[in-house]
């Protein structure tokens, strides 16, 4: 990815002369670089946004997703797949049933997209302080996709006692073969640590690294990668009919929406599907019972147990819906990210 947003890719174009301006001193004002802390409260702020409105989205998916993974491998299938989960679920609780729990995932998606963006710019930096690439040119794809897992790997240590609590609160808990009330946020915080201590919210941790490592690498490069194939196509398709200041200026501009779109689809789609058994062994490990007698079982152990119980098919329970509800979240997210980072830069 030539940058984390179209803002940022933008200045690795050839910039266009302005126009002359009467107020000198307003034209440099305009043209200063922004600061480091500048750039961090930018992404924390826009990127909490984006995740916001993505999670409001996709949430009613991954709440199908979860139930669909955490199905207990001694009993009897309770759902027969997505369609099923998604009726059984409605007429259980309603559809705002299927919101349940979204107070602290959206909580979640705003310090996790916030985190990603702010840790992908302190991993360009990083490969710019160590020589790889001279600081006046743009990263190469093959170093951003290196910032992405970078990124991911950070944000996977703020991200699980977030996904522990969601997790625990969209899986319906049965007592007798009757379903117990929800716990709240709260409740399920003090359950876990009444239980388990500090340590119990990062139950699951190796799941959600290797999916955020190996995804965030995914969700970044793929974005990017396919970003720079449209810029591509774009430059070839106006080249013929535009002269080289106009194709310059042409190419400065955000791509199309509906390209923009393809990006963060591609992008979502290709983080959720390459590593989603890692999050499917990580939400089985999340939704067993909090204080439960016997050593609690390891990614190790819970990844051992599904394989012998379901094969592969186990693994990959609810990859559908989720592969699905991520292309328009993932669309979303970076669409409002680059959007805010564009028209209201904080200068």
């Amino acid at each position: 990815m030539a940058s984390t947003s179209q803002a940022r890719l933008e200045a690795q174009v050839p910039a266009v002369s302005p126009l002359p301006v009467a107020n000198t001193a307003a034209q440099t004002l305009e043209l200063k670089p922004k600061t480091a802390i500048m750039e961090i409260i930018e992404d924390l702020t826009y990127g909490s946004t984006a995740g916001v409105v993505g999670k409001y989205i996709e949430y009613p998916f991954d709440t199908v997703k979860v139930r669909l993974q955490s199905q207990p491998e001694h009993l009897p299938l309770k759902y027969t797949g997505p369609l099923d989960c998604f009726r059984q679920s409605i007429r259980a609780d309603g559809f705002l049933g299927l919101y349940r729990g979204i107070s602290a995932p959206l909580v979640g998606a705003a310090l996790e997209t916030s985190s990603l963006f702010v840790f992908e710019s302190l991993g360009r930096n990083v490969i710019y302080a160590s020589g790889y690439t001279p600081r006046e040119k743009p990263l190469s794809l093959t170093a951003l996709w290196f910032t992405g897992a970078f990124s991911g790997a950070f944000t996977s240590f703020i991200l699980t006692p977030i996904e522990l609590v969601k997790c625990k609160i969209q899986v319906p808990v049965t007592e007798g073969g009757v379903a117990k009330a929800p716990l709240g946020p709260l409740a399920v915080m003090r359950d876990v640590y009444r239980h388990e201590g500090l340590a119990g919210f990062w139950h699951g941790q190796m799941g959600t690294l290797i999916r955020e490592a190996g995804g965030c690498a995914a969700w970044f490069g793929f974005k990017e990668t396919t970003s720079k194939m449209l810029r591509d196509w774009n430059a070839k398709r106006w080249a013929g009919t535009m002269t080289p200041s106009e194709l310059q200026k042409r190419l400065a501009d955000p791509l199309p929406y509906w390209q923009q779109a393809v990006a963060g689809a591609s992008a979502g789609m290709s983080y959720n599907f390459l590593f989603f058994p890692a999050d499917t062994v990580k939400s089985r490990m999340q939704t067993s019972p909090t204080g439960a007698v016997g050593q609690k079982r390891t990614f190790g152990m819970e990844t051992r147990a599904l394989w012998q119980t379901a094969g592969l098919k186990g693994f990959y329970r609810g990859c559908g819906v989720t592969v699905l509800r991520s292309a328009p979240s993932s669309a979303f997210i970076f669409m409002v990210y680059d959007g805010l980072k564009k028209h209201f830069p904080m200068q």
